[in-house]
């Protein structure tokens, strides 16, 4: 038998790890930060296309998002519904090439079972979040989070306050949400989409501290409804964004997601990575 003060030592520890989900490995770093493209960036593509013109751009982790071929000549989608041959293939294409799957996203979920599958696919995936905006869920996503020990960002599109119907665009919403919830619930800040609501991302940044769990890194040539540009070339302060977000000590990811150029803009993901890495932690 443990004599009482280990026993309570070992007690919180166990208590400790139980909030916070496994990390990105260390590995991966680059200047401080895990930094690589949401797949959606290259939706005219394969999931493996994907992986392969990240890698291309300098990223070395990916997120996926429900929908996108598999491969070339495929039928089969990139998704929580996917084979477990499928699911497999992905794996190992990630690995062959060096770039790591780390989220799952956008996805909605439109029940507590279908919330349970999304997180089981994700841990099957050895992700480290999903990214959703069912927020109505949030029960569901609490407990698959602490179920599965994978994290959950709440995300954003443009919006305001003439559409009441849809809230998430408004950090304050979010953290309204999260802020009494598990620490592996949080926010997925997406700078651009905050720029097409006519916020400054900074200042969401701060709203949210604490809770951000990745970030989708897009500049906006305006506010409003506008371009996507390459960060620093916008209106987004990405470089006032990484410094609060350094002040926060966050360690999730960062996902390039030049929505732009769709057909070639490697070379514009490689010049958003070559800016985050550029502001080292």
């Amino acid at each position: 038998m443990k004599p009482p003060l280990f026993a309570a030592l070992a007690l919180s520890v166990s208590l400790l790890s139980s909030l916070r989900a496994d990390p990105i490995p260390e590995t991966l770093r680059q200047n401080g930060w895990f930094i690589g493209a949401q797949a959606y960036t290259f939706k005219e593509f394969s999931a493996f296309e994907a992986i392969a013109k990240t890698k291309e751009a300098g990223g070395n982790v990916i997120e996926f998002y429900p929908g996108q071929t598999l491969k070339p000549g495929s039928s089969e989608k990139v998704g929580h519904t996917m084979s477990e041959a499928a699911m497999k293939e992905l794996k190992a294409e990630c690995a062959r090439l060096g770039v790591r799957p780390v989220n799952y996203g956008v996805v909605a979920a439109k029940s507590p079972e279908e919330v349970r599958a999304i997180m089981s696919f994700a841990k099957k995936m050895e992700l480290y979040a999903v990214c959703t905006e069912s927020t109505e869920q949030i029960a569901a996503w609490e407990a698959a989070a602490k179920e599965f020990d994978v994290k959950v960002a709440f995300h954003e599109h443009g919006g305001s306050m003439d559409r009441p119907n849809y809230k998430v665009w408004n950090p304050l919403y979010i953290l309204g949400v999260v802020e009494s919830r598990d620490r592996r619930v949080g926010a997925c800040a997406d700078l651009g989409h905050w720029c097409t609501s006519n916020l400054k991302p900074v200042e969401c940044l701060r709203i949210l501290n604490g809770r951000i769990i990745s970030v989708h890194l897009k500049d906006k040539a305006t506010t409003g409804e506008a371009p996507v540009v390459v960060a620093g070339k916008g209106v987004a302060d990405v470089a006032a964004c990484l410094e609060e977000l350094k002040k926060q000590k966050f360690d999730g990811h960062i996902s390039i997601e030049h929505e732009n150029e769709w057909k070639d803009n490697v070379s514009q993901v490689k010049a958003n990575i070559d800016f985050v890495k550029a502001h080292a932690k």
